[in-house]
């Protein structure tokens, strides 16, 4: 409920779509929307697992795409052109968004580095108070369509997700 391909440009709905509602369930609290909290509510856990963080940044070449930056997995990494990269960064993909584009999370800003510059590296803090790591400005994400390493199917999706260069462009 409340996903709208659309949305996320146009990309395939996820599986769970395909899953019938509960008419019986309760429904769910919805947040306010006059909130203005910006950390982590008291007593959420921010912790992130060691799974979670992108140790490494590596810029390197894949077919038909050229060059392109992956973490320590291999996995490609994206930006979003909603997002902002000057003068200051800043990540709007959250809630839903980022189930399907899940940011490239930090603890300490500083992953293992191969062909990026360690210069235009940095982070920026989201909304739930958690580090993410990003190029020249530019808030990095994986694609959740990427069904393997090095695949790039988050390309241009909707006009607004591109697989991000070694220089952040």
């Amino acid at each position: 409920a409340g996903y709208n391909s659309a949305d996320y440009g146009g990309g395939a709905e996820p599986a769970a779509n395909a899953v019938e509602a509960d008419p019986t369930a309760e429904p769910e609290e919805t947040p306010d929307p006059d909130a203005t909290e910006t950390a982590p509510a008291a007593g959420k856990e921010t912790a992130l697992s060691e799974d979670d963080i992108t140790s490494e940044l590596t810029g390197t070449k894949v077919k038909r795409m050229g060059k392109v930056v992956v973490d320590q997995e291999g996995w490609v990494l994206y930006r979003f052109d909603e997002d902002k990269n000057k003068p200051a960064s800043e990540s709007t993909c959250d809630g839903d968004c980022a189930k399907i584009w899940p940011p490239a999370y930090t603890e300490d800003g500083k992953p293992e580095l191969q062909g990026v510059d360690a210069a235009d590296v940095g982070t920026v803090t989201r909304s739930d108070g958690t580090k993410q790591l990003t190029l020249d400005g530019w808030p990095l994400y994986r694609y959740a369509g990427d069904k393997k390493p090095g695949q790039w199917l988050g390309q241009n999706v909707g006009s607004n997700w591109f697989v991000v260069n070694p220089d952040g462009s």
